[in-house]
């Protein structure tokens, strides 16, 4: 690669090459510490395979490395912490499994729409807040992975130069095309930093595709997760992510560990009134699956979230909230209509109407615009 400062072929002939630099070409010779993020799905199978035998052939001392998996509790499918497991047994490498101390996806899903509601009866909010995370909004990566993963490698390495191996592709996606070889990490360890800790995220197979990860799976003999191998999945992430494709989603549904969890998350679009993506509702996946009362819940969050979604259209647009905060104070007939919009949705979701009237709307406003002022100074 002409952005490649080395790269290094695989043992077998026929293996794509694996990305490095100078950066880590470094960091081999210094005997950092390599820790091999795993999910379970084939990317961080086959970077953590290619890698590990990259450093084995120069040297580097396998007592310096681990394996670390962030655990997203219900969210994640039934199997994938055994095939974790079984990919740290094939590395050959001591596995550390993090969890979020306060609560697993579907708790932080949960945790979401709780305060959303909470923030929107205190006129918090300009629009009720659903649940889900979203392609622009992913706490499920930044919150649940990256947030218990890098504190702990930064305090249990301190001192240290840590390399997280991390199986990106370009080929993934548009958002992914510019991932670099390598990127210094300072978001736990601040360069410069008194102990000496340096971080850094490596992508060993940033210009692989799918079918030569696949086959390197088959030819290494690789374990490969249900999800791809059973029930014919492009990706591996959460059982339902929502990012995932539609046939995703439908393969999800079809295996039996998955559908407590499918009823779960159809129960929270239920009481929500929010779709699981925002073209699709995962309850309309498998149906089948789901009680007649829990359908009959469904339709009416559809036609609810029809008549939130035309109100809230309907609400004075120059005044919804930038950043968290009101543009401006209303004019009466403006803090009229907000009153008028919010009660049905407060009452379809049993929250107190703290602001019914103009002046009670007027007031609030008011009252944020001077919070926000003194926030400021």
């Amino acid at each position: 690669m002409a952005t490649a400062l080395a790269a290094v072929q695989c043992a077998h002939e026929h293996e794509p090459q694996i990305a490095t630099d100078h950066l880590i070409m470094d960091a081999i010779r210094q005997n950092a510490w390599f820790a091999f993020n795993l999910s379970g799905g084939k990317d961080s199978t086959c970077a953590g395979h290619a890698a590990s035998a990259l450093l084995d052939q120069l040297g580097h001392p396998r007592k310096r490395r681990i394996a670390v998996h962030a655990d997203l509790g219900r969210a994640e499918w039934r199997t994938t912490p055994a095939l974790v497991e079984a990919v740290a047994r094939r590395l050959d490498l001591p596995l550390l499994v993090l969890r979020r101390s306060a609560g697993d996806m579907v708790a932080r899903w949960e945790q979401r729409f709780a305060s959303g509601k909470r923030r929107y009866e205190a006129l918090e909010t300009y629009n009720l807040i659903g649940p889900w995370s979203s392609s622009s909004l992913r706490f499920c990566t930044s919150e649940l992975k990256v947030q218990v993963i890098g504190p702990e490698l930064a305090r249990r390495f301190r001192g240290e130069t840590i390399v997280s191996v991390v199986g990106l592709r370009r080929e993934e996606s548009t958002a992914r095309r510019s991932t670099p070889i390598s990127r210094l990490d300072d978001r736990f360890a601040r360069t410069g930093n008194a102990m000496g800790t340096r971080m850094i995220s490596w992508h060993p197979l940033v210009d692989w595709t799918a079918s030569q990860v696949f086959d390197a799976h088959d030819r290494h003999r690789l374990p490969l997760h249900e999800a791809y191998c059973r029930y014919n999945s492009t990706r591996l992430s959460c059982a339902f992510c929502v990012l995932a494709s539609g046939r995703d989603l439908e393969a999800a549904s079809r295996a039996a560990g998955n559908i407590d969890l499918y009823r779960h998350l159809a129960s929270l679009e239920a009481a929500s009134t929010f779709s699981f993506q925002p073209q699709r509702w995962l309850s309309d996946v498998a149906p089948h699956l789901l009680p007649l009362s829990l359908r009959c819940d469904i339709e009416r969050a559809k036609r609810d979230a029809a008549e939130r979604r035309q109100i809230e259209a309907a609400m004075p647009p120059g005044l919804r909230f930038v950043k968290g905060w009101p543009p401006r104070q209303p004019t009466f007939d403006e803090a009229s209509a907000i009153a008028a919009s919010r009660a049905p949705i407060l009452q379809r979701h049993e929250l107190e109407n703290r602001y019914p009237t103009a002046g009670a709307v007027l007031a609030r406003f008011e009252e944020l615009i001077a919070l926000k002022h003194a926030r400021r100074r």
